[in-house]
């Protein structure tokens, strides 16, 4: 999002997105998974991005092992359009396809995931929302050649199923996948949206258990502002 404005680009339509943050607790502090776009990328290339991309239509018919935490449904449904299931069903896909790492619990008896969720599913398992919580909200300003709705989900990398190290099943839209202390996180050459979701991530982990508003940042009249949801 930090990308000049593209004069052409301004009547883009906002496509509805999820992006996670995974958070793994080492003995010299928190630990977010990061990667780089390719400098080939139409959108933020060459950046260093947490993972996430847009809403697929399959997304809102995804069976969710474990639904989303009831406030955060509701936060999500707030002045959207998009179902709170689809955005988490999104985050978790884009995990696995970015990332290949699974958020993810045994399936219940009789589960039958759709096609497109066999390798995710492969081992038993279904995508587990659960432990997701939303944080985040950004809209792509005007003038992009993409722009996205974008809501931002936290998860411990606790909640995981498998190696949190394990890469090897990640696809090629990121590289240089790893696991940074937040100063070197912010010290990478991030997207702007980029560097709000780590100053929002630092203002949770410095307020454990702290009720906190969502912040939106949106676009309107030639205005950009950030409101609570």
């Amino acid at each position: 999002m930090s990308a000049a404005p593209d004069p052409s680009a301004a009547a883009q339509p906002v496509r509805d997105a999820a992006t996670i943050v995974l958070v793994r607790r080492t003995g010299d502090g928190p630990r977010v998974l990061m990667g780089q776009r390719g400098a080939g990328a139409v959108f933020m290339p060459g950046k260093f991005v947490f993972p996430g991309g847009r809403v697929d239509e399959a997304d809102a018919g995804v069976a969710l092992g474990r639904p989303l935490a009831q406030p955060e449904a509701a936060r999500l449904a707030t002045d959207s359009a998009a179902a709170p299931a689809a955005l988490a069903a999104a985050a978790i896909r884009e995990l696995w396809e970015e990332a290949g790492l699974r958020l993810a619990v045994r399936a219940p008896d009789g589960y039958a995931p759709a096609p497109e969720w066999g390798p995710f599913c492969d081992p038993g398992l279904a995508p587990d929302a659960a432990a997701l919580r939303f944080f985040l909200r950004a809209v792509t300003p005007p003038g992009r050649p993409r722009r996205f709705d974008a809501r931002f989900f936290l998860c411990e990398a606790d909640a995981l199923w498998g190696d949190p190290d394990d890469f090897a099943a990640a696809g090629d839209e990121l590289s240089h996948l790893s696991w940074l202390p937040l100063d070197a996180a912010r010290a990478l050459e991030t997207p702007f949206v980029t560097r709000i979701a780590l100053g929002e991530l630092q203002a949770l982990l410095d307020t454990p258990g702290a009720e906190r508003p969502v912040p939106f940042f949106e676009h309107g009249a030639g205005v950009s502002r950030f409101r609570a949801l």
